[in-house]
């Protein structure tokens, strides 16, 4: 008899909201997270402790398997994932993200569901993050059954004087849906609001002192474990996965814990240790039932396919100062999939506003000595934008394993001529709309916030890892579902469609599926 029905490996997006999804139905849940709790305290906003020390940044090295450089990737290994300092701005992908998609430099391969199947769980996601926007305004904005739950963040007033500057000269702005829990009804003003946000303007890239940030471990971890039948086990590492005696199934999941090696059974386990970390512990689970990893048999594309998304921070300067505190309320998708007025007819990508950025992040993103005084006069003077684009899947870029069965990556970035373009095309705007100087800041291979593709989903065993479900072709009682199933990624943040995906994976699981 197997010790759990299901065993969740891995506490963000995917496994979070699988284990709150599944634990209503009374089955015995085990959920193993590799890292402990982030504490609440002072540190969580203090930008020496965040930005400077990546206090609470993985310490672990990954490699560079065209270099043979090893990295601090940017990884959190907390209760909650990556998740406990993002950016909190959570989209739908785009109806056409679901299909061929032609780019300036390839296709983005459509997915084998269309956005239908997965817009009723877009709604549930909303609901279950407390999604606070409005997208009426968003020229791309897919077609959806509910609104959102929450009317949107209002506009502090330099931040309303930009929109309405871009507005005039034919953009069409819109209000970013936050998953912050403030319960703002009306969508404008704050005098009802219910929930904890203070609008203090540390979302990203720092954790929530307050625990007012909608993330894994506040919205589905901390549910799930509400019942009796849902165990959470920190500090929990995952070494590999066993086989059974004819190796279609897993058997066992070995895991050191507190220098404690112990293998448990499951009737159902589930990888969601995020695109890469859940592709090197197939890798690693390689034995003879398995000679090239776990679910790697009959397509051996397991770790293969490995996008990040094109980012790059703008930090737009004006003489005017921003007083604004909380920022992150403004967004564009008007070069979402290309601009007629520039004669462009392939996707560019999408522009959101970023958290307020302290001067110590405005230095971590130089790469020379900057005074601080001239820093902080940048800081107080600036607009921070967040430009991404589309990263497309290449087979050549890749997860293998390097020292200590660690990731080891070879990732080259497609898709960065579009990119630049809009980043040359959005310069041209703010320089209308007063301002004058710009930085631009690229996200290199250690940034690996939005990581996907690394297992993708798919009708054919020799083209794809997982099946429509989620479940791995070659293994009955394997399923993975974080973002290492997605074929491509659009242009939005991955985790809204991480959360719908394992709703749906988690309600077909419920039915026998």
């Amino acid at each position: 008899m197997a010790d759990f029905d299901t065993l969740i490996i891995g506490s963000g997006a995917g496994g979070a909201t699988l284990a709150r999804t599944l634990a209503p139905r009374g089955a015995s849940i085990l959920l193993l997270e590799r890292g402990e709790r982030l504490p609440q305290e002072d540190d969580n906003w203090d930008a020496d402790a965040v930005v400077t020390g990546q206090k609470y940044q993985t310490p672990e090295r990954w490699e560079d398997a065209v270099t043979g450089d090893a990295f601090s990737p940017q990884a959190y290994y907390r209760v909650g994932g990556n998740t406990k300092v993002f950016g909190a701005l959570l989209q739908r992908m785009r109806e056409r993200d679901f299909g061929d998609l032609p780019h300036a430099e390839g296709t983005s391969p459509g997915w084998p569901l269309g956005y239908d199947a997965f817009e009723p769980f877009y709604c549930e996601a909303e609901r279950q993050y407390a999604i606070h926007g409005d997208d009426t305004n968003d020229p791309t904005a897919p077609p959806r059954s509910a609104p959102l739950p929450f009317g949107p963040f209002a506009h502090e007033p330099r931040i309303q004087d930009v929109a309405d500057r871009l507005e005039c000269q034919g953009l069409r702005p819109f209000y970013s849906s936050l998953c912050l829990d403030r319960g703002i009804e009306n969508g404008r003003g704050s005098a009802d609001a219910t929930g904890p946000c203070i609008r203090c303007g540390t979302c990203d890239p720092f954790p929530c002192r307050i625990h007012a940030k909608r993330d894994a471990e506040t919205a589905g971890v901390n549910p799930a474990l509400e019942h009796a039948n849902v165990s959470l086990w920190t500090g929990a590492y995952v070494t590999r996965l066993l086989p059974s005696a004819d190796g279609t199934r897993v058997a066992g999941v070995e895991v050191e814990r507190h220098g404690v090696q112990t293998v448990i059974t499951a009737d159902r386990v589930v990888v969601s240790c995020g695109a890469i970390n859940s592709a090197a512990l197939l890798l690693r689970s390689a034995c003879p039932a398995w000679p090239d990893g776990a679910a790697n048999t009959s397509s051996g594309l397991v770790g293969r396919g490995l996008m990040e998304h094109n980012h790059s921070a703008l930090i737009a300067v004006s003489d005017e100062p921003n007083p604004t505190v909380f920022q992150k309320t403004l967004c564009f998708h008007d070069y979402y999939f290309g601009s007629v007025r520039h004669g462009i007819d392939h996707p560019l990508g999408s522009v959101q506003l970023t958290g307020k950025a302290p001067w110590q992040r405005l230095r971590a993103f130089s790469d020379r000595d900057m005074p601080r005084a001239v820093l902080e006069d940048l800081a107080a003077h600036c607009v921070n934008f967040w430009i991404t684009g589309e990263d497309l899947p290449d087979d050549d870029n890749r997860v293998t394993l390097g020292r200590g069965g660690r990731p080891r990556l070879r990732y080259r970035a497609t898709n960065r001529g579009p990119h630049r373009r809009l980043l040359q095309i959005w310069q041209d705007h703010l320089r209308d709309a007063g301002f004058h100087m710009f930085w631009i800041k690229t996200m290199g291979r250690e940034v690996v916030w939005h990581q996907a593709g690394t297992c993708r989903f798919g009708e054919d065993p020799a083209r794809s890892v997982l099946n429509p479900g989620c479940r791995a072709h070659d293994l009955d009682n394997l399923y993975v579902v974080d973002a290492s199933f997605m074929p491509s990624m659009g242009a939005t943040n991955p985790t809204l469609t991480i959360i719908a995906n394992a709703l749906r994976v988690g309600e077909s699981m419920s039915r026998g599926g």
